[in-house]
């Protein structure tokens, strides 16, 4: 599943019709209503729209009722001030965070940075500055950034030292602000420039500031290269937040290869206190769906860690 389509899936979740307060009542008895996880977890919009209805405000405020403390939102840029400004509020009323929204533009095929063209480095630029006053509204801590594709005319050496430059100009406006953008290697097509844990983790070296870091997404490194836990381990100062979904199908962890009770067992050993942002589909539909979504969470997260 592409990122578009996933935010297409999401968007397509939210016209669900509101159900009943018993179907609200039986998903919460089910599922230990109020308790709360190891680590901190963070469903998209339309997870849970089948019990809470299409109103994210009432989505948000449910999430919470089930133990989440943490939401992410792709699209974030794509809403009114006024909403992002109620969204924000509310997740300072209830002590949940905000995880990461995509730079509008942040790079792409039409505009990637490995050209090293102005005009790329400019709407990056822009849309950076755009990231940053949406972050104020919503108190987001990261933005997700993604180079684009490859510029095939140029050696990758070249390409890799006109992502690093304009990334550097990003971090700029940024750091004094305590946001970060983080970069995450995809595996959605081989025409992107960014695939792999150690070449993002080089790219972070290079620009050398705490607002540039690694986005791992569990489930497209699975994909590009495997090897999750050693990889992580060894890029593990550059790594700032967590993504997850299972292989193959990007659906919710258990419906599929990864060993997530073993992968969240070694962030938590590790320290980590980051949002872990749950970006992908659901196996089930409807009220179903959500009750498989959260027991699936709530088997991942029954480990026993050796906290250093």
């Amino acid at each position: 599943m592409k990122r578009s389509d996933f935010i297409k899936s999401g968007a397509a979740l939210i016209g669900g019709s509101v159900l009943s307060t018993n179907n609200a009542m039986a998903l919460n008895s089910e599922t230990k209503e109020g308790a709360t996880f190891q680590l901190d977890y963070a469903p998209h919009q339309g997870m849970f729209a089948s019990t809470a209805g299409k109103n994210f405000l009432d989505e948000i405020k449910y999430i919470h009722e089930l133990g989440f403390r943490s939401i992410e939102d792709n699209g974030m840029p794509g809403r009114s001030v006024d909403e992002q400004t109620k969204i924000g509020e509310l997740l300072a009323k209830l002590g949940m965070r905000m995880g990461v929204f995509v730079v509008p533009k942040g790079g792409n095929g039409a505009n990637t940075l490995a050209a090293g063209k102005q005009e790329h480095v400019d709407i990056f630029i822009k849309g950076v500055k755009e990231s940053l006053e949406i972050a104020k509204r919503v108190n987001a801590k990261w933005v997700t950034v993604v180079p684009g594709d490859y510029q095939r005319n140029l050696p990758i050496g070249v390409q890799t030292a006109n992502v690093i430059e304009a990334l550097k100009r990003g971090a700029e406006i940024l750091e004094p602000h305590g946001v970060t953008m983080v970069l995450e290697p995809l595996s959605d097509t081989p025409d992107l420039f960014l695939r792999f844990t150690d070449q993002t983790y080089e790219i972070c070296k290079a620009v050398g500031s705490p607002s540039c870091k690694i986005l791992f997404d569990a489930y497209h490194q699975q994909k590009n290269e495997g090897n999750l836990i050693n990889l992580m381990n060894l890029c593990w100062s550059e790594i700032a937040y967590f993504q997850v979904g299972d292989n193959p199908g990007r659906q919710e962890p258990t419906t599929g290869e990864i060993n997530y009770k073993n992968v969240f067992k070694w962030l938590k050993e590790k320290g980590y206190t980051g949002v872990v942002g749950m970006e992908h589909g659901m196996s089930k539909k409807g009220v179903e769906g959500e009750k498989a979504l959260l027991a699936a969470y709530r088997e991942v997260d029954n480990f026993t860690a050796k906290l250093i």
